[in-house]
């Protein structure tokens, strides 16, 4: 690639990220697509997504892990479950066709966004859920799924992970949200891009300027998270949620 598209590249990773970072995952709606349209086949743009997509990890972590808000526990329990989901949806993704998985995704995520719209008070305060053995049974499961999604389709399903850590257990939206990046942007990703490297090539040189954006858009987005607050994330959630289930499913 020349300056030029590495130019491209970075300005696109870092806008998708830094909205990633700021209400909880979709960063594939614009990086993916981006990546498909620029001439990668599905597979290798995928695999190439997923790579990138750990220095959202990696610069979001870096911001969150300063507000010491994770609870080690509960960070234990959504990598038990989720990642198991993200290896086997990683190697499912060749048998599923294109289609009919994203308006079924598309489908989903915009009810996220309406679902959060429709309740106020959703996420605006944190108070612990759901942490009985029932509850736990329940919300792994659910993870496990999500997982799943993550590994094979990756358009959003971070904001998946968000609103079930905000409907079910009890989080606040910035709880949530520093959650989902820790754990989905750095370990489900990580381990979804491991899997889909071994399955499909990645295109090693479009990454320095990927990665690049996804570092900084991470760290960036994250600080602006815990800078505004609860209603700020909430309402960007819901916007970004709309407007990527719209995406999917218009095609």
């Amino acid at each position: 690639m020349n300056v030029a598209d590495q130019l491209l590249l970075l300005a696109i990773s870092l806008t998708a990220n830094l909205f990633s970072a700021f209400s909880g995952g979709g960063a594939g709606l614009i990086q993916l697509p981006a990546l498909i349209f620029l001439g990668l086949p599905f597979p290798v743009a995928l695999a190439t997504h997923k790579v990138a997509s750990v220095a959202l990890g990696i610069g979001a972590t870096g911001r969150h892990l300063r507000e010491r808000g994770l609870e080690w526990p509960l960070t234990a329990f959504i990598l038990a479950c989720g990642l198991p989901g993200v290896i086997l949806g990683a190697n499912l993704i060749l048998n599923v066709p294109d289609r009919l998985a994203e308006l079924a995704l598309g489908v989903l995520t915009a009810a996220l966004g309406l679902y959060s719209w429709l309740r106020p008070g959703l996420g605006q305060h944190h108070a612990p859920t759901h942490r009985d053995r029932w509850g736990l049974g329940v919300g792994g499961a659910v993870l496990f799924v999500i997982g799943v999604l993550n590994g094979s389709l990756t358009s959003g399903t971070g904001l998946f992970v968000t609103l079930w850590l905000v409907g079910w257990f009890g989080l606040d939206y910035r709880r949530a949200v520093a959650y989902t990046l820790v754990l989905v942007g750095l370990f489900w990703n990580g381990t979804g891009a491991v899997t889909l490297g071994v399955l499909a090539h990645i295109r090693w040189s479009w990454l320095p300027a990927l990665l690049a954006g996804s570092l900084l858009g991470g760290y960036l987005g994250a600080h602006l998270a815990i800078a505004k607050g609860n209603r700020w994330i909430k309402r960007v959630y819901e916007l970004l949620t709309l407007v990527i289930g719209i995406k999917l499913i218009l095609g």
